[in-house]
């Protein structure tokens, strides 16, 4: 079979060009085309020969997600269902948020194929893990989603890694599409642009803290006492409790000028109430961070109800009153099931395999 060319990273590539016979420069100049131009085909690398780009096309082939839909919401919000080689599709959105520095865009990527997890309120979870996703995949959301951009002359500004699954537990796959992201030969976008998210992985938080990259860390916490977290994120509670949690967010190494996010999804009855606001205080102080609080985002078949806003402001006082950094997160896309937590493939459009 012909080797995938975005299958290989930058040192994989310099050998299969010297394989081939040809200078070493050869493979800086394929891995700008791919990853700073977004070239899908070799037929567009027209600094290379038409004799090289040939032989390139008879060698080897570059992969691209399959654009199966694209849905747009009334908030500006878009959601890409992408196919994959093997028949299986993932899901990806795209977030225009106004800041006070700017336009903000935000890409929100999937790692996986469904989930490893079990979080009770998320539509991703009842899918259950297909697979994870590989370096490629990952990166490839981000060159499609620049294409769909161009007409507009327009940016991704973020890279959020939570849409569907958990990043941390597809670890090395993630590592190195962020490393080809950040890469200043391809696309050279600023890791401190770039959020990992995790349902709370305590061994891999600890390994992400030693490689000294420059990502944001956010910890989806969703509860301020192991029995709640048990009941609605079950899996990694049970095996990773919060008491082990929390330590490994004390003792994760933040660069300067940099701070931890909890994301806490509030569940009406379930862990909104002032008392957990008061503990979550108490969890959490101490840890230089802010906390994301998201009403929860109702789907057809939800266990779950939305609190009231007044409950969500409720509850975000207490943590201001205690010198938290506490936001209310608008929900963007939750006419099209993009906002978060109610990313599903079941029942969408499917497609065969690539030939």
């Amino acid at each position: 079979m012909k080797p995938n060319l975005k299958a290989l990273n930058f040192h994989e590539l310099q050998k299969f060009v010297q394989g081939m016979g040809w200078p070493r420069y050869r493979a800086d100049q394929i891995w700008q085309w791919i990853y700073q131009k977004g070239i899908a085909d070799f037929g567009g690398m027209t600094d290379l020969s038409q004799a090289d780009r040939s032989t390139l096309e008879a060698q080897a082939y570059l992969s691209q997600l399959k654009n199966i839909t694209v849905q747009d919401s009334v908030d500006g919000t878009r959601k890409f269902l992408f196919g994959l080689e093997d028949g299986n599709s993932i899901e990806t959105v795209l977030i225009p948020d106004e800041s006070e520095t700017g336009q903000r865009l935000t890409l929100c990527v999937s790692t996986q194929v469904g989930c490893t997890l079990d979080c009770a309120f998320c539509l991703t979870g009842r899918m259950g893990l297909k697979r994870n996703l590989r370096v490629y995949e990952i990166v490839d959301q981000m060159l499609v989603a620049e294409i769909h951009l161009k007409p507009a002359r327009r940016r991704i500004t973020n890279i959020v890694m939570m849409g569907m699954g958990e990043p941390l537990a597809n670890f090395y796959p993630v590592v190195e599409a962020i490393h080809r992201m950040s890469d200043p030969r391809g696309i050279g976008f600023s890791q401190r642009r770039i959020t990992v998210s995790t349902a709370g992985m305590v061994p891999q938080i600890r390994m992400l803290g030693t490689l000294g990259l420059k990502v944001n860390l956010a910890v989806s916490l969703n509860a301020t006492t192991d029995e709640t977290r048990n009941k609605i994120m079950g899996t990694i509670n049970q095996k990773y409790p919060l008491k082990e949690l929390i330590l490994a967010c004390r003792e994760y190494p933040l660069p300067p000028r940099r701070q931890l996010t909890f994301e806490y999804v509030l569940l009406k009855g379930i862990n909104d109430s002032l008392l957990d606001a008061q503990r979550l205080v108490k969890l959490l102080k101490g840890i230089h961070c802010k906390v994301n609080l998201i009403p929860y985002n109702e789907h057809p078949g939800a266990d779950y109800k939305r609190p009231q806003d007044t409950e969500v402001l409720r509850f975000q006082k207490v943590l201001i009153d205690a010198g938290l950094h506490a936001f209310i997160r608008k929900s963007k896309g939750r006419d099209i099931l993009a906002a978060c937590g109610q990313l599903e493939t079941a029942g969408m459009a499917q497609h065969k395999p690539f030939s």
